[in-house]
């Protein structure tokens, strides 16, 4: 081996990921997803952990949930005055929390369930439900001092934080929670502050986002997205990756495949070998997209309502994989990470770089 030995070291690469789905909306607890996540506990460190749980609320599911998090009093009151203004909440409270020894300086964490007033609504012309939640999430994480939207999705929630993910499961009691698509965040920031609004996942409506990598072509992205009314507010390139995805599939239409292909879009030279019709299609979706185009090392994991797609960039500078048994698909930064929680897999494999792995609940593998 040219004189070179093993050993033992592991290459951490930075941050760590885990998703379960179960494509029949079976939920489970939320320590199964943690224990995926704290496999790669050194894969962090300590400064950020998060999850993103889907079917948490089915008594409340047609309402959005929204999970804020305060800094002050002075916060929650003004906020909890603009809430109850534009919006008809159904319910508040606080999210439950364990006391830690290792948990400190946490913000205070509340929920509401709510639906947009109808006749604030009908003063912004032609705009959607969720159109007008989403610019009341960028008007209380822009405008309001120590307040900020953590996740504002139905029938989902993201709990994150300061800390190693196993330490936050165990803060916001995640074993209480049941839930058919979870996904985790293990951080080791390289190029951003460490905070608790910093945390992973990033989530608008039920779009959550968790990365390991770097994007450095956030400033471009940045710019492009805020010309569509989005605002950048928590201080971390990955927050612009989940606008990107609401906008060119919730807002433009585009189908799962082809936004992707927008953020990771194939190399030029291999749209050059492309048959006639998928050549012209992928220099169309460059040259739109361009500015939606992620640059740098990156794998990602985004959770919707409707399932996951996983994803690294196209040399796969950063590690995904999957695996499968039954209606249970994974994914992972490490194969020992799925296998820690789903033995006999019926399958493991390692997605194609810049090609999306898409898992759709009720259909299951449907593009990979």
């Amino acid at each position: 081996m040219y004189g070179l030995k093993y050993t033992g070291e592991k290459d951490i690469a930075g941050c760590g990921l885990a998703g379960i789905i179960n494509i029949k909306r079976e939920r489970i607890s939320g320590s199964f997803i943690k224990r995926s996540i704290a496999l790669q506990h050194e894969r962090g460190n300590g400064l950020g952990g998060g999850f993103a749980a889907y079917g948490i609320y089915p008594e409340y599911k047609d309402y959005y949930a929204l999970h804020l998090m305060y800094q002050s009093d002075e916060a929650k009151r003004v906020t909890e005055e603009f809430i109850h203004h534009n919006f008809a909440v159904v319910k508040h409270e606080l999210i439950p929390t364990r006391p830690s020894p290792v948990i400190s300086n946490a913000p205070l964490f509340w929920r509401y369930f709510v639906l947009p007033k109808e006749e604030i609504r009908a003063q912004i012309a032609n705009i959607t439900q969720d159109d007008f939640v989403v610019r009341m999430v960028m008007r209380i994480n822009e405008d309001i001092t120590d307040a900020y939207v953590v996740s504002s999705g139905k029938n989902m929630g993201v709990f994150k934080g300061v800390g190693y993910p196993e330490d936050i499961a165990d803060y916001f009691i995640l074993e209480d929670y049941e839930a058919y698509i979870w996904t985790a965040h293990n951080r080791f920031p390289t190029n951003s502050i460490s905070w608790w609004g910093g945390a992973h996942p990033f989530a608008i409506l039920d779009w959550a986002i968790v990365h390991n990598g770097e994007i450095s072509s956030y400033g471009i992205n940045k710019r492009y997205i805020e010309m569509f009314g989005y605002k950048l507010a928590l201080l971390t390139d990955t927050e612009v990756v989940t606008y990107i995805f609401d906008l060119l599939i919730r807002k433009q239409k585009l189908p799962m495949h082809l936004a992707v292909a927008a953020i990771a879009a194939p190399f030029w030279k291999n749209i050059d070998r492309m048959p006639d019709d998928e050549r012209e299609l992928f220099s169309a979706i460059r040259m739109v997209y361009g500015s939606a185009l992620l640059n740098g090392p990156f794998a990602l994991l985004l959770s919707h309502k409707n399932g996951i797609i996983g994803i690294s960039d196209r040399i796969k500078l950063r590690p995904l994989v999957a695996g499968q048994k039954g209606d249970f698909v994974y994914m992972a930064s490490e194969e020992a990470a799925i296998r820690e929680i789903a033995d006999d897999l019926d399958r493991i494999w390692h997605p194609t770089p810049g090609h999306p792995l898409i898992v759709e609940l009720d259909k299951g593998v449907v593009c990979e």
